[in-house]
């Protein structure tokens, strides 16, 4: 089996509508990719991508098994107030985009393990 992983930046989703955001996600992880998504889902739009994995795992049976997801939030620590403030500045004009989203097949990632300081992404053999 091949392993592809496709980096979304946000400027490719950023327009799209939630519908189409999901249904673009979908699209890749059942052609096997695994995403790596700049920045996190809406809290709706996570839960329609799970909806819609359940769909496509009744449609499909044994070809499709589902996804696996989970968002990322680097946390900088021991940060001078002025250091502080810059970031928060930064965050309000631009957005959260050292933030990122994971998500892939269940029949190629096994488990998604986070803490603050690292992401690990387990795979099937």
């Amino acid at each position: 089996m091949r392993l592809a992983l496709q980096f979304i930046p946000y400027a490719e989703i950023a327009y799209l509508t939630s519908y189409q955001r999901v249904k673009k996600l979908i699209e890749a992880v059942s052609a096997n990719k695994i995403l790596l998504i700049q920045g996190k889902l809406h809290p709706d739009e996570e839960t329609d991508l799970i909806k819609e994995a359940m769909k496509k795992i009744n449609k499909s049976g044994a070809k499709f098994k589902g996804i696996e997801i989970a968002t990322f939030v680097p946390k900088a620590k021991n940060l001078n107030f002025f250091q502080s403030f810059k970031e928060k500045i930064a965050v309000a004009l631009l957005g959260e985009r050292d933030i990122f989203t994971v998500v892939g097949p269940a029949t190629i990632v096994k488990e998604i393990k986070k803490d603050p300081t690292k992401l690990e992404l387990l795979l099937r053999k």
